[in-house]
């Protein structure tokens, strides 16, 4: 834990001093030292400082956000449905999301806005209600009575993510070349248009659900021996299910919603952090929040220093990037050895 975070601080540092400006990276933390109460005298240019504190430490820090969110949704998901393909797309946060967006990029964009500068945008506020309204309707479909099957919250959000994709590929097909440009860049997923306004909206947000999450570890391992093993163990598996569901769409919704699809981190950093500390949850979902943010910080400094291009979607690094890594780890874990 500490070694990440320690990692993580450090990806922080390079991640500030990389893009069209250099800056050295001694130079990034006495500026944000100073920014802290520090007192260094200033040595370097204006225009490092105002580049720094206004451009590559919002998106710095939306990147560790983000990446801590999917990360932790993603172990409670598959701890939850014990299944290790699950992601925090599973039960359609991310499909509904992006159903929003497109609506709003399509349609709304430039129209609905929210009085007060430190306001979001109609995108990012559709798409969180539209995340939040497709898990709504998957734990209603898949609660008979008092009961909610996880079997039947897989299909169902299998079946409501696959129509609101469909939908978004309908207002796609309906829309102008302008607006169907701008919605395949945010299904790209990307961190460019990050801000701190965009931080304090979504701070809250992944407060709240880390929190939850992390105050039902201990369920969650007794989880991990089956329903009836958990019920017997004290716990109430109903409640649990609610908690973390809706605790881990909270996550994924508001992750989503101000950075477009961002694949693989809430698959890939959950298998890795396993690996190194074990299924407990106790441990198991604060180290993968730590490192799903290094991952993210790091892919995304990756993604604006590549020198043939000026930058790509962070979302479309992860995908080239964890796509042949979880393969890697699919071939060594999941499949039987002969």
């Amino acid at each position: 834990m500490a070694l990440a975070t320690l990692t993580l601080l450090a990806a922080g540092v390079v991640a500030g001093a990389v893009g069209s400006v250099r800056i050295a990276p001694a130079d990034v933390a006495r500026i944000v030292s100073n920014y802290m109460g520090a007192g260094f005298t200033a040595t370097w240019p204006a225009t490092h400082e105002a580049i720094l504190w206004n451009v590559r430490l919002p998106r710095v820090v939306m990147g560790a956000l983000v990446g801590a969110g999917l990360s932790v949704a993603g172990a409670a998901y598959q701890g939850l449905f014990r299944n290790p393909l699950a992601d925090p797309s599973v039960i359609g946060a991310s499909a509904g999301a992006s159903l929003g967006a497109a609506a709003a990029i399509a349609f709304f964009d430039g129209v609905v806005h929210l009085p007060g500068a430190w306001a979001p945008g109609p995108v990012p506020l559709f798409a969180f209600v539209g995340g939040m309204a497709a898990v709504l309707l998957v734990f209603r479909l898949a609660t008979a009575g008092r009961q909610t099957s996880t079997v039947s919250l897989l299909l169902a959000g299998m079946v409501v993510g696959t129509i609101a994709s469909s939908l978004v590929s309908l207002i796609m097909y309906l829309t102008d070349s302008q607006a169907r440009d701008a919605i395949v860049f945010w299904l790209m997923g990307g961190l460019s248009g990050a801000n701190w306004r965009k931080v304090v909206w979504l701070l809250p947000y992944l407060a709240a659900g880390l929190g939850i999450l992390l105050w039902h570890g201990r369920e969650l391992n007794a989880f991990l021996l089956g329903e009836e093993a958990a019920l017997s163990m004290g716990v109430d598996v109903e409640r649990l299910k609610r908690w973390v569901l809706g605790a881990g769409s909270l996550l994924t919704a508001a992750s989503v919603a101000f950075c477009g699809i961002i694949s693989f981190v809430g698959l890939i950093v959950p298998h890795l952090v396993r690996l190194l500390v074990g299924p407990d949850h106790r441990w198991l979902l604060p180290v993968s929040a730590v490192t799903g943010a290094l991952v993210l910080v790091v892919a995304d400094t990756v993604a604006r220093s590549l020198p043939w291009i000026s930058e790509l979607p962070v979302g479309l690094v992860m995908s080239l990037l964890g796509g042949p890594v979880f393969l890697v780890i699919l071939r060594r874990q999941l499949l039987p050895r002969t």
